[in-house]
């Protein structure tokens, strides 16, 4: 078994929940949210990360604006909808439970 294929399976099950995380308190450009994952060490490339907020977008979670930018081109904002603050609060519930679990299970052979 691949071990480095298991751990990008691991990172690829919870990106989308930390794309929304990411993006709960303002709307960021895919560079800034690039930029916090790989700060995080979450290794995403862009390759990824824009087909993965087009679905998001079209899943009703996210919206986006287009913005001047005195750097180079316009850049798209994305944001969360409501619909996205509510499908958020769930993923937070759902991963303390989750990891709260994971310990127990894994603390419970290092006893």
């Amino acid at each position: 078994m691949n071990i480095e294929n298991t751990k990008a399976q691991m990172r690829k099950g919870v990106l989308e929940y930390c794309i929304l995380s990411i993006l709960e308190g303002d709307d960021k450009y895919a560079s800034e949210i690039l930029g916090t994952l790989k700060d995080a060490k979450m290794l995403v490339v862009e390759g990824t990360i824009y087909p993965l907020l087009t679905r998001l977008k079209n899943a009703g979670l996210l919206n986006y604006r287009w913005e001047e930018s005195t750097s180079g081109p316009p850049r798209k904002y994305y944001g969360l909808t409501e619909t996205g603050k509510v499908f958020l609060k769930e993923l937070d519930t759902t991963w303390d439970e989750l990891r709260g679990a994971v310990n127990l299970v894994t603390n419970a052979k290092n006893n």
